[in-house]
């Protein structure tokens, strides 16, 4: 029997298995929200599968998202990265990461881990809104703009209501499957 999917996962084995595997799953990890934040920052502007399909040279290129090590480039470094083909090379995206990583060790610092903070905003819980079409999802929601404000009030660049709430979504703050998803049994 054929596994039934969200719509938008239906393009190749690249998208099924990102679907299967990891979008909507609840992530606590900080180094593993940390790729996810700057992955969908990379995105604004752009396709999720242009991210997706790039993703591990994002990883060898920016140290496997080591945010510790990312805070310290330094312009040689940047330079380096907008001459790299395999990534989006687009400066204030990359110069963005750098600044991020820095907010992310700053927020890190005050809350104890940048998970804690994050979930927060969920009250710790996923969020289960059950679509039942692709339509019913929104592209944003009034938890997504608040934790942009917030996000941008502490410095992070390329985080707007849209990203933020992809990000959600990806880190499985919120559970977007539509209700007949395999995923959801």
């Amino acid at each position: 029997m054929e596994k039934i999917r969200c719509g938008w996962c239906e393009k190749d084995d690249l998208y099924r298995k990102y679907h299967d595997e990891e979008w909507g799953r609840p992530v606590y990890d900080d180094q593993t929200i940390f790729e996810f934040l700057i992955l969908e920052s990379f995105q604004a502007g752009l396709s999720w599968y242009t991210i997706l399909s790039k993703r591990e040279h994002f990883r060898k290129a920016f140290n496997q998202f080591d945010y510790r090590k990312i805070a310290l480039y330094t312009d040689h470094k940047i330079e380096e990265l907008m001459n790299d083909p395999g990534i989006i090379r687009n400066r204030l995206k990359i110069k963005a990461t750098v600044t991020n990583a820095q907010k992310f060790m700053e927020v890190q610092d005050e809350f104890g881990s940048f998970s804690a903070y994050i979930w927060g905003f969920v009250d710790g819980i996923p969020l289960d809104r059950q679509p039942k079409t692709l339509g019913d999802i929104p592209a944003v929601t009034p938890i997504s703009d608040c934790l942009s404000k917030d996000l941008k009030k502490r410095g992070f660049k390329f985080m707007g209501s849209t990203v933020v709430y992809a990000h959600m979504q990806a880190t499985g703050m919120v559970n977007d499957h539509i209700e007949t998803c395999f995923t959801r049994k």
